[in-house]
């Protein structure tokens, strides 16, 4: 009868454990993965390290403020084989697809196609993610964490990045993957 009874908990503990997982891929677990694989670049940087460029002004300092890191994970198609991106962007579009990443805009030209996406609320925005493609030269996934973040300061960003006016040179290597010179197709 105690065997009986161990093997029943057992099993009811396996399926609520089973049960309360969430199956679905996350952004977090993705970017862990790639860590110990070397045909990845991965770069963490404190946001304190951009923040103190001499040459932003004091709003462009406030808005890297409400940011308290930067991840990028980009994959660099020289390092692998079509099949290999074909998998990688496979995979990241079903992390992509799922409810919870609500889509800011996206830009596009011939060959490079770039989503801006969040998490959170639209008036408190905890991550922003933005997700590259270049055919020919690979991807690149940029996870902005944050403390309610406002749209406005996304936007600002944008347009900070797009002027030119953030000194990236600590994400050597990225411009091998993805680079800056994007039409806007929609927003």
């Amino acid at each position: 009868m105690m065997t009986i009874t161990k093997y029943i908990i057992t099993i009811t503990l396996g399926l609520l454990t089973l049960l309360s997982c969430d199956t679905s891929k996350s952004l977090q677990s993705y970017i862990v993965e790639k860590q110990d694989d070397n045909r990845f670049l991965k770069i963490d940087l404190p946001t304190s390290l951009l923040s103190e460029i001499d040459s932003l002004s004091k709003d462009q300092k406030q808005v890297l403020a409400s940011i308290r890191k930067i991840n990028v994970v980009a994959y660099p198609k020289k390092e692998g084989t079509e099949q290999d991106y074909e998998s990688e962007t496979t995979r990241l579009s079903l992390i992509f697809n799922q409810e919870k990443y609500q889509k800011l805009a996206s830009f596009k030209s011939k060959s490079q196609k770039v989503s801006l996406m969040y998490l959170g609320s639209v008036t408190a925005i905890d991550e922003v993610i933005v997700y590259a493609l270049d055919n020919q030269t690979g991807l690149a996934v940029f996870r902005l964490l944050g403390n309610d973040m406002k749209p406005s300061d996304v936007l600002k960003l944008s347009e900070m990045l797009e002027s030119g006016n953030l000194d990236l040179s600590n994400l050597t290597g990225l411009q091998d993957v993805f680079y800056p010179n994007i039409e806007v197709k929609s927003i």
